[in-house]
């Protein structure tokens, strides 16, 4: 069944209810926390480099990974990496590659989630992961991973992953550590990865022809590691690279890549040659489409 999308104009309700009030208690810590204790480069060091530490596990797991299979591994990482990527503060991985495989299902059609050409920039920044209407998980969409019980698990109980991030940060570096390493270093990262749905969906370049409006943006790219080209991405899906050139740089894969020569990945996906012809102007030797993504209640061979 595919949740049923108002076509409405949203409203104030719709961006501050008693849900959404930890994502905007953030947002006001940042301005009164450095208000309060005043600006500090460490720190600032210190939340870019978990910013992107924590986007890879956004990026290179719950997109690449939990998403679009685009390679595999064991059971066992698997779930650590769900778990490092629940410390992202972005739900679970169950929860976010359902609904992100919803996404591409209906792209910028009436049914997507969060469609600048359907709702505006606000709402496909952050009015949809807020809502309401979105908590539940699509476990329809995304039964390849739900058959393993520990990540159902972690899924349901997503606030563990960030309670253990808090306080390690604690621990090891104080309120100093938890402040700019949470609170600050969240803020940027929920707004990083939300770039993808909005900025990417109106500027940049159109390398593929596809029927929704999804762009190649070099600078998005650099902000969260390689999703920024996203044209490339919507044409063809399931690559554990989204910079199919060596000119685009793709730091998520540079990370898969490392991880596969040592044996904790493996099999990963690379877009066929066709796709790379046609994305040079080649003529294509035949019409490529990607691959659909496996929902089905069927064990992949994406785990061992």
């Amino acid at each position: 069944m595919e949740i049923a999308v108002e076509r409405r104009q949203k409203t104030f309700d719709d961006y501050f209810h008693l849900q959404t009030l930890p994502f905007w208690l953030l947002h006001v810590g940042v301005v009164v926390g450095i208000a309060v204790m005043g600006w500090s480069w460490s720190g600032f060091a210190l939340a870019i480099a978990l910013y992107y530490v924590r986007m890879f596990f956004v990026t290179g797991v719950y997109h690449r990974y939990f998403s679009h299979r685009a390679y595999k591994t064991s059971r066992w990482f698997q779930f650590v990496i769900a778990l490092l990527g629940g410390m992202s503060v972005q739900k679970g991985a169950l929860w976010w590659a359902g609904h992100h495989r919803h996404h591409h299902k209906f792209s910028d059609q009436p049914e997507d989630l969060h469609s600048v050409r359907q709702d505006g920039m606000m709402w496909s920044h952050i009015g949809w992961i807020i809502a309401r209407d979105h908590n539940e998980t699509r476990y329809d969409l995304i039964r390849d991973f739900a058959k393993y019980p520990e990540l159902v698990w972690l899924n349901k109980h997503h606030v563990v992953p960030v309670v253990l991030y808090g306080v390690l940060l604690l621990a090891f570096g104080g309120g100093h550590a938890l402040f700019w390493g949470l609170v600050v270093s969240t803020v940027l990262l929920w707004h990083g990865t939300f770039t993808i749905n909005s900025l990417s969906h109106v500027y940049g370049t159109r390398r593929y022809q596809t029927e929704d409006d999804s762009r190649n943006n070099w600078f998005l790219a650099l902000l969260t590691m390689g999703e920024g080209w996203h044209n490339n991405h919507h044409h063809y899906q399931s690559t554990a690279n989204q910079g199919f050139y060596w000119w685009e740089v793709d730091l998520s894969y540079y990370v898969l890549w490392t991880l596969a020569r040592v044996g904790l990945v493996w099999d990963l996906r690379l877009p066929p040659e066709r796709v790379l012809e046609e994305g040079r102007g080649r003529r294509p030797k035949e019409v490529t489409a990607a691959p659909a993504i496996e929902t089905s209640a069927v064990a992949p061979d994406a785990v061992l």
